[in-house]
């Protein structure tokens, strides 16, 4: 990866987060919970960005057409997550495999 690499990487990220500012505080809320359970969780994938980029877009559509933000997703902001991940890999699964257990999903 190059300087070049990192500044475009950058460049995005603060897109990304100037995108999640412009969404109304109730989303903004929850998008901050799903991030932050997603990044425990760890789906691997979920560097690639295309995960985060899909619930902004998710949700900038879900506000201007005027719903709740719980009207899209549900009360359990958990469930919701897990159901965007149930057949991605996570980093538990892959500490489980080292372990020689079978995965904790099935």
């Amino acid at each position: 990866m190059g300087i070049q690499d990192i500044i475009e990487g950058k460049r995005q990220w603060r897109a990304h987060v100037a995108r999640v500012k412009a969404l109304p505080p109730d989303y903004q809320i929850v998008y901050r919970e799903m991030q932050r359970y997603l990044f425990k969780v760890g789906p691997i994938d979920l560097s690639d960005g295309r995960l985060l980029t899909g619930i902004v877009d998710f949700f900038e559509e879900g506000a201007a057409s005027g719903k709740g933000v719980l009207q899209l997703i549900g009360n359990d902001v958990a469930a919701f997550c897990d159901d965007l991940i149930k057949d991605s890999r996570t980093y538990a699964d892959i500490y489980q495999e080292s372990l020689g257990s079978p995965p904790l999903s099935s």
